[in-house]
């Protein structure tokens, strides 16, 4: 990286077909990821958001501004790897999802969750044969088993670029269906993340706006928005 660093060859960054794949070239290097695999993705399109991301690069690698540099590292070092695991982390969402969670009171607050959360539960009851259960308070709600399997291997038939993506929906929004309804469209992305904040953007109605809570829900969206976005370009 230090070698790189000096010559800047992110500059000439280039897609290249690598088998069933693409992959990007650095100067005519190919490019890994941290634990030195080839940086090889499913689509053109996906190779190239990361040729312009290390294109974009100044004197110094900055990470945090490449984030479809960062997701396919994570797709293929951790979740190709766990994919067992990553799967289980992100079907036991299923088990306490967030629209399953009412409030008892006040009323306005019931009729938001209402109205943003009923629609998602008839939708994955018509479209995923998923019918779920909802109670109010904090107190487990209990879910028939044989839905959680037939979600749960929904999950598993992922891809591990799809599977990476799907993650970081499901654990930003606390919600396994939101994250179904994301990479099945049921929803635009903006309108499904604001269903994820029902609760957060009620406080803030009653309450005012903390500064910095609003920048980290803006950097939260902004992730979410970039996991639909990689889920797609995984296809």
């Amino acid at each position: 990286m230090a070698e790189w660093a000096a010559k800047r060859f992110w500059e000439n960054a280039d897609v290249t077909k690598a088998g069933d794949g693409f992959t990007v070239l650095l100067d005519g290097r190919k490019l890994r990821t941290p634990v030195k695999s080839e940086l090889i993705v499913p689509t053109h399109g996906m190779a190239e958001e990361i040729a312009k991301e290390w294109r974009a690069q100044g004197e110094k690698i900055n990470p945090l501004s490449m984030p479809f540099t960062r997701s396919a590292n994570a797709a293929i070092d951790k979740v190709a790897t766990m994919h067992c695991e990553v799967t289980e982390q992100v079907a036991e969402y299923g088990g306490t999802d967030l629209i399953c969670y009412r409030a008892a009171s006040p009323e306005e607050l019931v009729l938001r969750q209402k109205n943003a959360w009923d629609p998602l539960l008839d939708w994955a009851r018509n479209e995923l044969s998923a019918p779920l259960n909802a109670g109010e308070g904090i107190r487990h709600v209990a879910q028939d088993a044989d839905v959680l399997k037939s979600l749960a291997n929904r999950v598993a038939a992922m891809s591990e670029f799809q599977l990476a993506a799907f993650h970081d929906l499901v654990g930003m929004s606390g919600s396994l269906i939101i994250g179904f309804a994301v990479i099945y469209k049921f929803q635009p992305v903006d309108e499904l993340w604001r269903c994820s904040r029902i609760d957060e953007d009620w406080q803030i109605s009653q309450w005012g706006e903390d500064e910095e809570a609003t920048v980290t829900a803006e950097t939260k969206k902004t992730a979410f928005m970039h996991a639909a976005q990689f889920y797609i370009m995984s296809k």
